[in-house]
């Protein structure tokens, strides 16, 4: 096959499968100059939006074909964005020969751990998963009971159980990596129920309403493969004889042996964190960010990119994605923009508050919502500490926790309030989202002074960026502080920790920042072990 790029078409002309379809062979017999009869069959690899101009939004195209007479046509074209199709297939790599005296053991079932798991298990080496919440469907019981009673269950939460804290989230694919691997696992995703159009979109989510069932899936297809799978098993010590991994004590009282743990205990698991410290597990403070959600009408955001081309069909709901570098040398940015989506209380520990972001698959709530960030670094935690980020971050949790009414209500102010440094007393025209509650507050009372004055200074830059941005009746609700690990458990190239036979992985090791960047890793991580040890079961 040959890749076709920068193929475009105007939104009208892919309203839909049909007239997508026919539109983009037009164009691609027009590039090509051939006949119909010389085009066997095409595929889109990848489709983005070009709204540079708001006059003339458009699709812009990469799409695979099967032609006759390639290779003339490739020397034809070979100046005109036409190249051979890569060869994007998974490589699996070879099995080592070193025994392993026990199954392997995963700790975690977020993206790292579900997707190690799954390539573990594939490969004949019958993983053990442990996780600490519940399967994801008790789990969202319990987090709807949270969301409506303020009752929290600190091992089955938002960033607890099945499938990880992007279970409840957009349930976005995107990522600044460039690792072959990432096929793979977007296959692995449409093979468990994700949406085709995740192979393609430039931009792919499959939203908080299908991960739910997808993670199920690919739980499932472990389990098939000899995989096992235990929820409500926190790991609450590591047993270590001459720097080497012997094994785990499981909920304070179950021992299991085991000489390779994979750690994908994700970025919330604190007391973990604790205890690998304690053990001697070597670390080191992490830079990450801390700030708000703020709420603007989705109608708005449509409005600022598209245009008079908002609510066209197939356009559907607008993001976006912000920075702004302050003279005061800190940096703001927009993170995990979820439109047409909610706020969301995110909180894993008793008395505190945090926040996040979720949208369904359909993004058709009447509001978007990003975070509002401002990077910190290890200097600003006030110690040099190994987890003094995890400090940090219950600091201002706490705080908000206070300022929400010790309820698990959350700080809100309306952003002409913040930006006037005024308490609010009344809601706009947004009807805010978060649950179980809201209470009016001053934001400042939550957040370090630098970090209210950085994002004072972007609101108003945004607002020069994207009309409304900083428009008085907007709503910012704090605290969001769970952008990534405060921490980095240090490993080596073979992603070992000083500890042998433990390897860190994922976001919560500091090596991952997203759903897609930390399945990679986990993917990579099982790798080291294939290509290390000898298969216990191999596959037929």
């Amino acid at each position: 096959m040959i890749r076709i790029s920068n193929l475009k078409l105007e939104i009208a002309k892919a309203k839909n499968n049909d007239t997508e379809a026919a539109a983009l062979k037009n164009a691609l017999l027009t590039k090509l100059k051939i006949k119909p009869n010389d085009l066997i069959t095409f595929q889109i690899f990848k489709k983005s939006i070009d709204a540079r101009k708001k006059s003339a939004i458009a699709y812009i195209y990469s799409v695979d074909a099967s032609l006759k007479n390639e290779g003339a046509i490739l020397k034809k074209c070979n100046k005109s964005g036409v190249i051979p199709s890569p060869d994007l297939s998974y490589q699996p790599v070879t099995p080592g020969n070193t025994t392993m005296g026990h199954r392997p053991v995963i700790i975690g079932l977020g993206p790292a751990g579900l997707f190690a798991g799954l390539n573990l298990a594939r490969n004949g080496y019958a993983p053990i998963i442990l996780e600490r919440g519940d399967e994801v469907d008790i789990r969202s019981a319990k987090i709807n009971t949270f969301w409506q009673t303020g009752e929290l269950d600190p091992d089955s939460n938002v960033q607890f159980g099945e499938g990880g804290a992007g279970t409840f989230s957009d349930g976005k694919l995107t990522t600044l990596i460039n690792d072959p691997r990432c096929r793979s696992i977007l296959e692995a995703f449409i093979a468990a129920g994700a949406p085709e159009e995740i192979r393609y979109l430039s931009k792919p989510h499959i939203g908080t309403d299908l991960l739910r069932e997808t993670v199920k899936t690919l739980r499932k297809e472990i389990i098939a493969n000899g995989g096992e799978v235990r929820f409500r098993s926190r790991v609450t010590d590591f047993l270590i004889e001459d720097d080497q991994l012997t094994g785990l004590i499981i909920n304070e009282q179950e021992t299991l042996n085991c000489q390779v743990a994979l750690l994908g205990i994700g970025h919330s698991a604190r007391d973990t964190f604790y205890t690998l410290h304690h053990r001697g597990v070597t670390m080191t403070p992490k830079a990450f960010s801390i700030g708000v959600r703020i709420e603007h009408p989705q109608n708005l955001i449509n409005n600022a990119q598209y245009g008079q081309a908002a609510g066209t069909v197939g356009l559907g709901a607008a993001d976006y994605k912000l920075s702004y570098h302050s003279p005061n040398g800190h940096s703001a940015y927009t993170f995990c923009m979820c439109p047409g989506g909610y706020v969301v209380a995110a909180a894993s520990e008793a008395n505190g508050v945090v926040t996040n972001g979720m949208s369904e698959h359909r993004r058709d709530g009447e509001n978007a919502n990003a975070a509002l960030l401002v990077g910190v670094q290890p200097e600003d935690f006030g110690d040099s500490h190994p987890l003094a980020g995890v400090a940090f971050q219950r600091k201002w949790e706490t705080l908000a926790f206070t300022l929400g009414g010790q309820n698990y209500h959350a700080p809100a102010q309306l952003v002409g309030d913040f930006l006037a440094d005024r308490p609010s007393t009344h809601w706009g025209q947004l009807k805010p989202t978060y649950a179980p509650g809201l209470k009016l507050a001053q934001l400042k009372d939550c957040l370090p002074d630098y970090v209210v004055a950085t994002m004072k200074e972007a609101l108003v830059h945004f607002d020069q960026k994207m009309t409304g941005f900083a428009m008085d009746d907007s709503v910012m609700t704090g605290v969001e502080t769970r952008s990534s690990s405060p921490v980095r458990i240090n490993r080596n190239d073979d992603h070992v920790a000083n500890i042998s036979g433990l390897y860190p992985m994922g976001e919560g090791a500091g090596y991952a920042g997203g759903i897609m960047s930390s399945a990679v890793d986990g993917v990579k991580t099982a790798e080291k072990i294939i290509k290390r040890y000898a298969q216990l079961n191999p596959p037929k």
